[in-house]
């Protein structure tokens, strides 16, 4: 399994017309086959900070991810939407166990 964590960063005053296109970006991709979960959140503390969370199955599943076109609408978004500071790692994991 990959895991993506990290965060985007776009003006605070924006994030009301982000929301929308975000929404739709998380909608498409918790459709996806191989989408375990997909997560942006706000961060309570630091207007403007999304916190991102991603789980992929493998590899493939996060490659056509990359290719798939509602990937291509959210970058062509970014501008508008102010998004500049990106921090995104994958990491491999593996299966999840209860603490």
């Amino acid at each position: 399994m990959l895991l993506i964590i990290g965060t985007v960063r776009l003006p605070a005053g924006n994030l009301d017309i982000a929301r929308p296109v975000m929404k739709r970006m998380v909608d498409a991709s918790r459709s996806e086959p191989g989408c375990v979960e997909y997560v942006y959140a706000e961060d309570v503390f630091d207007p403007g900070l999304i916190h991102v969370k991603e789980i992929w199955t493998d590899q493939s599943a996060l490659d056509r991810h990359f290719a798939i076109s509602h990937i291509a609408e959210w970058r062509a978004a970014w501008p508008e939407l102010g998004i500049g500071d990106r921090d995104l790692r994958v990491y491999e994991v593996g299966e999840p166990r209860r603490t």
